[in-house]
């Protein structure tokens, strides 16, 4: 039974850097006149209370995006999603991938969200009912509909890893998507925790795609005892720019003490 909800963790410091980056590569793909295709495998429910007991609770937010928004410029990506949650969801408001890609993506581009979680799906369809939700396994229905028409565009898969089997077999799924999808950009987000159970995998994805983007950050953990030290995105095909945009914001977390 999946029991992973991300309302406790929503605005850390792995959000701010997964969400900066997937805001910079949306953005930089809708300067481009064309249709794009955006998937999700592992969505959440998109929009998030900070002031929720549950994020007050581990006091995550507070060390993350409420330290981190100094890093960035008002006319970032990232920071114009969080205004327009902020203008219209409330102060304390903040953006889910899924919301973040449909507030930056037009109506021309197509967007497929998956979440398996029977509470954070239903909360994803409150958040954006006009969106394309599936209650289904993502992995699953990445493999059934790729290639997407259109052919541009960007995969994010984020899963929460609380199955200790994925990080053996994403690697596997990685490189089906990357041949059935041969000009989609695909990105995973994964924990970079203090058992290093992400090294392997890593070490597969890159023999498997040695082309592809490593962009990982390091931050102090966010309790005594939390696991969880970093972030980081492994990025296949990745956009003109994106690595001197990830080493731009490395410098930010390589200050935090």
């Amino acid at each position: 039974m999946l029991s992973y909800q991300h309302i406790y963790h929503a605005g850390n410091l792995a959000d701010v850097h997964k969400h900066s980056l997937l805001a910079w590569m949306l953005d930089y793909l809708t300067r481009k006149d064309k249709p794009l295709s955006y998937i999700e495998t592992h969505a959440g429910r998109a929009l998030y209370d900070l002031s929720a007991d549950e994020a007050l609770k581990t006091g995550e937010a507070a060390q993350g995006i409420a330290r981190a928004r100094a890093w960035f410029a008002a006319d970032h990506p990232y920071m114009r999603c969080l205004a327009q949650t902020t203008e219209t969801n409330g102060e304390t408001a903040y953006p889910g991938s899924p919301l973040i890609a449909v507030q930056t993506l037009r109506d021309m581009d197509t967007i497929t969200l998956a979440e398996l979680h029977p509470t954070e799906h239903l909360n994803l369809e409150l958040a954006l009912p006009t969106a394309t939700c599936r209650k289904t396994d993502g992995f699953a229905i990445a493999h059934s509909m790729l290639p997407p028409p259109p052919r541009r565009g960007l995969m994010l898969i984020d899963p929460s890893f609380e199955i200790k089997d994925d990080y053996q077999t994403i690697p596997t799924h990685i490189k089906k998507y990357a041949r059935a999808w041969n000009v989609g950009i695909i990105a995973l987000w994964y924990p970079i925790l203090t058992s290093g159970a992400h090294h392997s995998m890593l070490k597969t994805l890159e023999n498997h795609h040695p082309e592809g983007l490593r962009s990982e950050v390091r931050f102090p953990p966010a309790r005594p005892g939390h696991g969880m030290i970093g972030s980081g995105l492994f990025v296949i095909r990745p956009p003109f720019g994106l690595a001197s945009e990830a080493a731009t914001l490395k410098t930010h977390f390589d200050a935090l003490k």
